[in-house]
C-alpha cells in the first residue's frame, strides 16, 4: 500500500496529541502536513522544527491539498465554517474526518462542503489531550468510504494503542450523551456550588477522604481544560439538552424532599432508582472502586473520621438514569475515563446498603451540607439553562471564571486524576 500524507488542520491539545503520536509510527504515511491559525504558524514552524517528517503549512488550503487523509481538530462550534473554507480544496479522492466532540454538525459540514469524490471516515478519542491513549476507545466512523480506505485510517490511527470501536454518527452522539454529557455537567456543578460559597473543598475535613476525593480531583481536571471541550457536546448533541435537564431537575426534585423531611418518599424513590440501574442482589464483591482506592488520591489530610454527607449529586445521577431508561454498564465499551470514575463511586455508593441508608438518614437530619446542597442545586439548574440557550459565550463566562478560581490546585490535581484514571481503567478494562 503506497504511503500517504496526513493532515491536520487545527493544533489545539487535540491536533497536538496526533502531531506528537502519528511520528512515532511512519509505517503507513510519508510525513504529517498541520495548521492552525496564521497568529500561530510561526509559533508552530519553531516548535516542530526539529521533527523531519510534519510540515507546519500556512493555512487549511495548503494542507488539504497536499494530503491524503485529512483530520479537522478544531472546535465542535467552528466545524462548519472551517470546513466550508478548506473544505473545497480537498485534494482528489482523499479522505476526510474529525475529531470532534459531537458529530451531528461534523458530518453536517463535510456533505455540505467537501466535493463529492471525497471519502469521510471520522474519529473521536474518548479521553482528553493529556491522557496516556493507550487502551482508551477511540471511536472510527465509516460515513462514506470504502472498506480498503477505512482499513488504511485503522492503520494509521493504531499507533495510538488505543482500542478502536465502530460506530455511526447517530449512535455515537446518543453514547456520549449518555456518558459525557450529565457527567460533566454534574462535576461543572460541583465547581460552580464551591465557587459560589467561597470554598476549598480540600481545606474542608468534610470533603476530605473517599467518595470527595473523586468529586474533588474530577471536577478540577474538568476545569483545568478548555471550556469548548464541553460546550461543544453540550449544546450542539442533539440528545444532551434533555439529558442535562432531566439532572438539573432529579437535583431540584430530591433537594425539595430533602429539605421537605420527606424520608419514606425519598427513600423509596432512591431505591427504585438504584434497582432499576444496579442490578440487585450482586452485593460488593465486584465493585469498580473500593475504600482503599478512594481514599488514596486526596489534596487533603484524610480525617480520622469521615462527616456523613448526603451525596446529592450522587444521588441525582442514578435518578436521572433511571428516568432516562439509561444502562451505564451498556456503554462501556466506550466510555471516558472521567464516567468510569463517575460509574464506580456511584455504584460505591448504591452497592452499599448501610452507606445509602447513612446518606438517606443524613440527607433528612443533618444540615452540614444544607448550603452546599441549595448553591449546587442553583448550580445544576443554571448549567442546563445555559446549554438549552444555546449560547456559547455565556457558557465560557461561566466555565472560565470558575476557572479562574481553582487555577492554582490545577497541576496537584492533574497528577492525581491521571493515576486515579490508571487505577480504573486497570479494573475496568475487561468489564
Amino acid at each position: 500500500m503506497e504511503k500517504i500524507a496526513v493532515g491536520i488542520i487545527g493544533m489545539g491539545d487535540m491536533g497536538k496529541m496526533l502531531n506528537r503520536l502519528l511520528p512515532t509510527s511512519v509505517s503507513s504515511y510519508r510525513s504529517v502536513n498541520a495548521c492552525d491559525t496564521p497568529a500561530k504558524y510561526d509559533t508552530l514552524k519553531e516548535q516542530f522544527a526539529g521533527s523531519a517528517n510534519v510540515h507546519i503549512l500556512a493555512n487549511g488550503h495548503l494542507v488539504s491539498r497536499s494530503s491524503d487523509y485529512i483530520i479537522y481538530s478544531v472546535e465542535a462550534e467552528a466545524i462548519d465554517s472551517i470546513v466550508a473554507q478548506y473544505g473545497p480544496s480537498t485534494k482528489q479522492g482523499a479522505i476526510v474526518g474529525g475529531q470532534t466532540s459531537c458529530k451531528a454538525p461534523e458530518i453536517s459540514a463535510f456533505e455540505k462542503h467537501l466535493p463529492i469524490d471525497v471519502e469521510i471516515i471520522s474519529c473521536h478519542s474518548l479521553h482528553g489531550p493529556h491522557v496516556d491513549p493507550e487502551g482508551q476507545p477511540l471511536v472510527l466512523i465509516k460515513h462514506r468510504a470504502s472498506q480498503q480506505s477505512f482499513e488504511l485510517v485503522e492503520k494509521v490511527l493504531s499507533c495510538f494503542k488505543s482500542k478502536h470501536v465502530h460506530l455511526t454518527a447517530e449512535k455515537h452522539d446518543r453514547i456520549t450523551a449518555d456518558t459525557q454529557a450529565v457527567t460533566h455537567a454534574a462535576f461543572l456543578s460541583m465547581g460552580t456550588a464551591w465557587r459560589a460559597n467561597n470554598q476549598f473543598p480540600w481545606e474542608i475535613n468534610r470533603y476530605v477522604g473517599g467518595i470527595e476525593n473523586v468529586k474533588i480531583n474530577v471536577t478540577l481536571r474538568i476545569y483545568s481544560n478548555k471550556w469548548h471541550v464541553y460546550a461543544g457536546l453540550a449544546i450542539l448533541n442533539p440528545s444532551a439538552k434533555n439529558q442535562i435537564r432531566q439532572y438539573a431537575q432529579s437535583v431540584t426534585e430530591l433537594f425539595k424532599l430533602m429539605l421537605g423531611g420527606h424520608r419514606v418518599e425519598l427513600a423509596k424513590r432512591i431505591k427504585t432508582a438504584g434497582e432499576a440501574v444496579f442490578k440487585p442482589g450482586r452485593g460488593d464483591e465486584d465493585l469498580l472502586l473500593r475504600d482503599e482506592v478512594l481514599d488514596r488520591f486526596s489534596l487533603g489530610k484524610v480525617p480520622k473520621e469521615k462527616t456523613p454527607n448526603n451525596h446529592l449529586s450522587l444521588l441525582a445521577m442514578v435518578d436521572c438514569w433511571w428516568k432516562l431508561g439509561i444502562v451505564p454498564y451498556d456503554h462501556m465499551i466506550c466510555s471516558t475515563p472521567l464516567f468510569r470514575l463517575w460509574l464506580g463511586v456511584t455504584e460505591y455508593l448504591f452497592r452499599k446498603p448501610s452507606l445509602l441508608d447513612e446518606v438517606i438518614k443524613t440527607a433528612i437530619e443533618d444540615n452540614s451540607f444544607r448550603s452546599d446542597d441549595l448553591e449546587f442545586t442553583f448550580a445544576a439548574r443554571g448549567w442546563s439553562d445555559c446549554v438549552s440557550f444555546g449560547n456559547f459565550s455565556s457558557y465560557r463566562d461561566r466555565f472560565e471564571g470558575i476557572q479562574e478560581y481553582f487555577a492554582p490546585r490545577f497541576p496537584e490535581a492533574t497528577k492525581l486524576g491521571n493515576e486515579m484514571i490508571k487505577t480504573i481503567l486497570e479494573k475496568t478494562e475487561n468489564a
